[in-house]
């Protein structure tokens, strides 16, 4: 069923309301308020959203195969444990640039946990995509990005995708599914003028890659082989940071949005921004891989 209708579910108003991203085994949503340090768990099934305030800003969480989550905050990766709410350092690679921080990430099908920086002040290519193994070694995978976004997977796990927001493109490498390696870095979709710049990313079973427009109030639906928009569902947010498939079917998106930046004027033309959105796309996704470490 499509109904491009974008339905509020939770009244967030965060700052920056990012990384959302669907645990298929508990059936509740993850997502992150990365400037007001805090991570999110929503269980659709009572309406019900918990806030785990933490220390530091948070970029991105996903599942641990053995519970709870793997994160990456302001001064790198670690463990966090959603009984006590307790978190335990893993590696900061970055620990030598204070001014940066974890932006967005999430697990490769292999289970490892990719995670990419940005600068505070969006210094212009100051920031790199880390990958940490399951043996809890990092690596880093990319370098000269200025803000980290969107990754994606292709179905048949031969493709990775990644967002620079402002390059306004998405990147597809070669993806060696074995040994995490990526190569031959090729731009697949290019945003034209005036629909704002590509931030979170998510794809289907089709392999079609669904990118939020910061600055654009909407999400598409790209075909990352001829680089061709497909469709495009308005937001009630300017700006629309990061989108996942999750519900029992795997066939809800779940669209997270910010205040920031957002001029007054903006704000009375879209007073739900900041909060987290689902539509119906009419097409399932794949689900999140879980961290293996």
């Amino acid at each position: 069923m499509f109904n491009s209708e974008a339905e509020l579910i939770i009244p967030a108003k965060a700052i920056l309301g990012e990384g959302p991203c669907w645990d298929s085994d508990h059936g509740v949503l993850y997502w992150v308020n990365i400037l007001d340090k805090k991570v999110n768990v929503y269980d659709p099934r009572i309406h019900k959203n918990r806030e785990i305030q933490l220390d530091q800003m948070v970029g991105t969480v996903a599942p641990r195969q053995s519970d709870g989550l793997v994160v990456a905050l302001q001064k790198g990766f670690y463990f966090l444990d959603l009984e006590t709410e307790e978190l335990t350092p893993i590696v900061d690679p970055e620990s030598h640039l204070p001014e940066n921080r974890f932006n967005d990430g999430k697990c490769d099908p292999s289970g490892r946990f990719w995670a990419g920086t940005m600068s505070l002040s969006e210094e212009k290519e100051a920031g790199s995509l880390y990958c940490l193994s399951t043996e809890l070694e990092v690596e880093k995978k990319q370098d000269n990005l200025t803000i980290s976004n969107g990754l994606a997977w292709s179905p048949d796990q031969t493709f990775m995708y990644l967002i620079d927001t402002p390059t306004k493109k998405v990147t597809r490498f070669d993806y060696d599914l074995q040994t995490g390696h990526i190569e031959n870095p090729t731009e697949v979709i290019a945003f034209p003028e005036g629909v704002g710049a590509p931030d979170g990313m998510t794809i289907d079973e089709d392999g079609m890659l669904w990118i939020a427009h910061w600055g654009g109030a909407q999400i598409s639906r790209w075909d990352p082989a001829t680089g061709e928009q497909l469709l495009s569902i308005p937001i009630p947010s300017l700006n629309v940071t990061s989108c996942t498939f999750g519900g029992e079917n795997l066939d809800e998106l779940y669209v997270t949005t910010a205040r920031k930046n957002t001029s007054a004027e903006n704000l009375d033309r879209f007073p739900e921004a900041g909060g987290v959105f689902k539509v119906k796309p009419g097409v399932k996704g794949m689900p999140a891989y879980r961290f293996r470490g």
